[in-house]
């Protein structure tokens, strides 16, 4: 997950942990293993969820060389756009026909389509990821100017939504592109996390089960869970023992902001 409050607790309810997991390793460049969650997340999730899944599918298929193995989500993903009418369905999908797409031309063509219709149909954080696959293209295709103005604009709204994998991405992509930009490190985890996500975070780094955190919290351990996978993409980890080298021995808790979870605008 890039930190989708919303997304977060309907993946939760619904029992979509793959789902979850299959975003959360994308953003940090896992393709092979977003596949693996994906596969193991339920194909018939209603709703956003389950379509943005789909997507996630493709991408990750592609990512990992292994474009067929998205085919059945592509033909999915494109029905549902198709009878749905809502544009940033149509945004997402062109942007994974823009990937599976052999024919530079064409390819571009889809990524134009997928933005024309991302600006109609809201959705800061797909719209960005849009951007970001774009400007990746643009890289490879030697265009690296026009590379660096995608990859910019997804970079933007990703530090915006607090999507740290993905911001991180993004920035090592305007690297590639031949564009300085700073990084982020420990002393920027207190604004990142909320006072409860801190909490949970510190005791996860002392070992504690997410029953014996939920037991000293006073909360549930579904609870603890969700905020345990609120957390690891906001600090960019896959698991509990990246924390440490993400961060700070001691941070107060009252450090940490009250704001609301990063990337939220996926399901607005």
């Amino acid at each position: 997950m890039e930190g989708d409050e919303v997304r977060c607790h309907a993946l939760s309810a619904e029992g979509g942990v793959g789902d979850a997991l299959g975003l959360l390793a994308l953003g940090l460049g896992r393709p092979e293993d977003a596949l693996e969650h994906l596969r193991d997340a339920r194909p018939d999730t209603p709703g956003p969820p389950g379509v943005l899944a789909l997507a996630d599918t493709v991408e990750a298929a592609v990512a990992a060389g292994r474009p067929t193995a998205g085919a059945d989500a592509m033909a999915r993903l494109e029905a549902f756009a198709r009878d749905a009418g809502h544009p940033w369905a149509d945004g997402v999908a062109s942007r994974c026909r823009a990937l599976l797409t052999a024919d530079p031309a064409e390819a571009e063509r889809h990524f134009d389509l997928a933005l024309a219709a991302h600006r109609e149909g809201g959705r800061p954080f797909e719209r960005a990821r849009t951007e970001l696959l774009y400007g990746e293209w643009l890289r490879r295709s030697r265009r690296r100017a026009q590379a660096r103005a995608r990859l910019k604009a997804a970079l933007d709204v990703f530090e915006r939504l607090g999507a740290v994998p993905w911001a991180e991405r993004a920035r090592g992509e305007l690297r590639a592109a031949g564009q300085g930009v700073r990084t982020s490190g420990p002393d920027d985890v207190p604004g990142r996390l909320t006072a409860q996500e801190m909490q949970v975070v510190r005791l996860a780094m002392t070992g504690a089960t997410n029953r014996q955190i939920a037991a000293r919290l006073r909360l549930s351990h579904r609870t603890v869970a969700y905020h345990l996978y609120k957390a690891f993409p906001k600090l960019g980890v896959a698991s509990r023992a990246e924390l440490h080298r993400h961060v700070p021995a001691e941070v107060p808790v009252g450090a940490a902001s009250g704001g609301r979870a990063a990337g939220a605008d996926r399901t607005a």
